[in-house]
């Protein structure tokens, strides 16, 4: 595995809980919750529904703050508590890629375009966003749909882009929450070893939150959740 040269981990969330109202209606969403992620390193979230995984999820994308605990990222603290320590908006924008169920392109952007957009909101000039979406792209193998508008794409081709977007910012940290779930077995397998792929060779940590059992060999480890808490999961046969 090439991982990057700073061993610095990408997530470290320490004792991290959400609590949505009081008293009676009180209900702990997230319970004491503490995860490590290197650089390199892509992991599957597991678990039934309503078992936290969104909650864990948006509170390490700073999208949904925790009630109690802490957030580092990159070796920075970004959050205690419910505290930011950072501008969280533009720390978002500049340190943290998203992937969802839907590729949530924008429907009046071309392919590239699409990536374009995420590097112009960070101040990258025209031309040089326009250089560097079409290498992610190519990387990703969908340069070739490049001037497509996303009607014309398949879902596993909008994916790529979606995934070429995240990864515009070269964040340490993408969060993929679903990203299968309106994808085909086949379409499905490919968009997983592509998150290995870019979690391999770019050295981000990439967390991806799945039902689907059946690409797990790709990742190089898993986790479950239940009722609110997290925990390792069983090896596998193929870790042996």
């Amino acid at each position: 595995m090439n991982t990057a040269e700073n061993h610095t981990p990408a997530i470290v969330a320490e004792n991290l809980t959400k609590v949505y109202g009081s008293g009676n209606t009180e209900v702990v969403a997230m319970k004491d919750v503490s995860l490590r992620v290197a650089r390199g390193e892509v992991i599957a979230l597991l678990g039934p529904s309503g078992a936290g995984k969104s909650t864990l999820l948006t509170a390490i994308g700073l999208i949904n703050p925790p009630t109690s605990g802490r957030i580092h990222i990159g070796g920075e603290l970004v959050l205690d508590a419910d505290q930011a320590k950072v501008d969280l908006r533009q720390f978002r924008r500049r340190h943290l890629g998203f992937v969802f169920q839907k590729a949530n392109l924008i429907p009046f952007l071309s392919a590239v375009e699409n990536v374009q957009v995420a590097l112009e909101i960070n101040d990258a000039s025209p031309r040089a966003a326009r250089i560097r979406a079409m290498e992610l792209l190519d990387y990703l193998g969908v340069a070739d749909r490049a001037n497509n508008l996303p009607d014309a794409l398949s879902g596993g081709q909008q994916q790529r882009v979606a995934v070429a977007r995240a990864l515009a910012n070269e964040p340490s940290l993408i969060l993929a929450d679903e990203p299968t779930a309106a994808l085909d077995s086949h379409r499905g397998r490919q968009v997983m070893e592509l998150f290995s792929k870019v979690a391999h060779e770019r050295g981000a940590a990439v967390l991806v939150v799945t039902h689907d059992h059946r690409s797990l060999d790709v990742f190089d480890k898993t986790y479950e959740m239940e009722d609110g808490e997290l925990r390792p999961s069983q090896p596998s046969e193929t870790d042996t």
